[in-house]
């Protein structure tokens, strides 16, 4: 009989559990995965993952493969034609956020060396790992993503509160969220 797999709890479909057994959670270290996890999780907001895990390879080709260099570079057209793109969030204040994000990820990173090393520094450099039994123990938000939050604000970001930039720090993998039972709590730890 074969031995049924643990995942955390939240990770019910197919799709879910595809994302949740191969990236989130898992140390990220790249500009660019980071600026593409931000955008999305900006998309995210008021919306459910699963919303965005659907729609992520629509995004990837309207977002120029989340390219900051080009996307810093869209003008009026382009916003209209994100606009009309019905395989994405056609949100006016997230799609222009995502436009401004990348403006505001170029000068961080341009004042920082790396972008990834800039996210990082908010837990120490070094991924949090906890010790959740249940999904009701994970917090929203803490005082690492508060601190990230107010700095990206600070620095021009927009969709970019605690709770969005917890969520970031769990899908990157600076905070390893995965619950003690999931087979992914180990795999995930650096």
């Amino acid at each position: 009989m074969k031995q049924k797999i643990r995942r955390c709890g939240w990770s019910s479909d197919a799709l879910l559990n595809a994302y949740h057994d191969k990236e989130w959670g898992l140390p990220l270290h790249d500009d660019r995965k980071q600026f593409e996890f931000l955008t999305l999780e900006g998309m995210q907001a008021g919306l459910n993952w699963l919303t965005i895990l659907k729609k992520r390879e629509n995004f990837r080709k309207a977002f120029d493969n989340f390219d900051p260099k080009k996307i810093a570079k869209y003008n009026n057209n382009k916003f209209q034609q994100l606009m009309r793109n019905a395989g994405i969030i056609r949100n006016r204040l997230k799609v222009s956020a995502a436009i401004g994000n990348a403006k505001a990820f170029l000068a961080t990173q341009d004042e920082m060396g790396s972008f990834d090393d800039y996210m990082w520094g908010f837990v120490g450099g070094e991924q949090m790992v906890n010790k959740w039994r249940s999904l009701k123990q994970i917090p929203a938000r803490t005082k690492e993503s508060d601190n990230m939050s107010k700095d990206l604000l600070k620095r021009g970001f927009r969709f970019v509160g605690s709770t969005i930039c917890y969520s970031h720090m769990q899908a990157t993998g600076m905070v390893n969220d995965h619950v003690v039972s999931c087979f992914r709590y180990k795999e995930c730890m650096e």
